[in-house]
């Protein structure tokens, strides 16, 4: 090959590469990226903290069709619930029982059972009281057994932590049948249970050891009793949980906004509470995700702990 060939060959090598960047700079070839991999697309539309927050805790609450019944006074009968003791942990707290909380407790209600900004922490310890003493084949062959048999599970937070009972936790633990369930509405509660968590910790709501897995767990069982299917029953968990844990809550509902757009009324309820999004693992992944994108925001208000 002559150097005239070369020179020829180098002139419009040089001229093509310099064509391909100016296209490139361009944009003459639209979204294809000639020089690195795809990437996620984040949208970042972050939304205000208010907002954010009204949509995981809406001001108007989230309602479940079940009332309340006499379940209260069946707790206050059978004894796991000590009234002057539940009264005076909410004294105490400066969160005093309403009227229409004593009356829930002590007469019983016709209300459907909505979960609020104003009553969740009652309706935390109101269903920590349910799931602990309805009567549960969870309760008696799942997981708290697996770790002692029935010594062993007075051991954990949602047993040892109970201190409203009238003497011992463990002498309530499963012994009334508060919420009468067949069969079916019993495997349901232990399939919908199973693929429910919670940001304290990896345990699904069919290991109930602490107060927020045994509230959920008295909540599933009184939906089912209630004839709720098991699309109902994942969507009243959703809302529970983020009203229980509205930190962790507001942070997947701001990776979701970020990530794909959704708001939280529109992400799918049995996804969000799986494990991959609401155990303590999955919430450590959201908020690095969301420190990594630089989209890391305070919500208005953090859950409470896993006592009375």
């Amino acid at each position: 090959m002559t150097k005239t060939n070369i020179l020829i060959i180098s002139v419009v090598v040089i001229s093509l590469l310099t064509n391909i960047a100016l296209a490139v700079k361009l944009n003459l070839f639209g979204d294809i990226n000639l020089f690195k991999k795809d990437t996620p697309t984040i949208l970042t539309t972050k939304g205000s903290n208010s907002e954010i927050f009204d949509e995981i805790n809406p001001t108007q609450g989230f309602q479940i069709n079940a009332s309340f019944n006499d379940l209260g006074p069946k707790m206050i009968k059978s004894g796991v619930i000590d009234l002057e003791k539940f009264k005076g942990v909410y004294a105490k707290s400066n969160q005093p029982l309403t009227p229409e909380q004593e009356k829930i407790l002590t007469i019983g209600s016709g209300e459907k059972i909505k979960i609020d900004r104003d009553n969740s922490y009652f309706l935390l310890n109101f269903f920590w009281a349910v799931g602990l003493n309805n009567k549960s084949k969870i309760l008696d062959e799942g997981d708290m057994m697996k770790y002692g048999g029935i010594k062993g599970a007075g051991d954990f937070a949602s047993t040892g932590g109970w201190s409203l009972a009238k003497g011992s936790t463990m002498n309530y633990y499963s012994r009334s049948v508060l919420i009468p369930l067949t069969s079916e509405q019993e495997q349901l509660v232990e399939k919908v249970s199973s693929n429910i968590f919670r940001p304290c910790c990896n345990n699904s709501t069919a290991f109930p050891d602490c107060n927020h897995g045994m509230a959920l767990l008295g909540v599933l069982q009184f939906m089912a009793g209630n004839g709720a299917s098991e699309r109902e029953m994942y969507e009243a968990g959703k809302y529970f949980n983020a009203f229980w844990f509205p930190g962790n809550y507001f942070d997947l509902a701001l990776y979701f906004k970020n990530k794909e757009g959704k708001n939280f009324s529109d992400i799918d309820a049995k996804l969000l509470l799986s494990k991959d999004y609401s155990s303590a693992t999955g919430a450590k992944n959201i908020k690095l995700w969301l420190s990594e994108q630089g989209l890391v925001e305070e919500p208005p208000k953090t859950g409470g702990g896993c006592g009375v």
